[in-house]
């Protein structure tokens, strides 16, 4: 792969394994952060466990990727997040698409063509 997109994708997984972290040491700021209301101590466990166990895999899938030879792994980070953006079109059709959700999900979708097209490149690479 080229140094860029070794670069892209470190920062991708730096992004993901950071906010991974984020959930697990403070799900209340993230779930404020995130638009969410936590009911009680059962609340800040799927905080934790579900949102922070979800961006800390795709950060790490997305850091074995860069190993030569694993490109599999950034296809899995791109197969996660890709269900989560999945997730928001659906609500985008049964709730509307305001304006504070249209960030993330773009987002979402160049960190999925950007996780793909990696993997494409490290495919190429490992032919030659």
């Amino acid at each position: 792969m080229t140094i860029l997109v070794r670069t892209l994708i470190s920062l991708i997984a730096l992004f993901f394994i950071a906010w991974g972290l984020r959930f697990f040491f403070t799900p209340e700021a993230m779930a404020a952060e995130f638009g969410i209301a936590p009911s009680g101590v059962a609340g800040l466990s799927t905080i934790r466990g579900d949102l922070g166990g979800a961006f800390l895999a795709i950060g790490l899938f997305a850091a074995m990727g860069l190993r030569r030879g694993a490109r599999h792994w950034l296809y899995s980070a791109a197969a996660l997040l890709s269900a989560i953006a999945f997730g928001r079109a659906i609500g985008f059709a049964f709730d509307g698409t305001p304006p504070a959700v249209i960030v993330p999900f773009s987002t979402e979708l160049a960190f999925i063509a950007a996780l793909v097209y990696a993997a494409r490149r490290l495919r190429s690479e490992d032919l030659q």
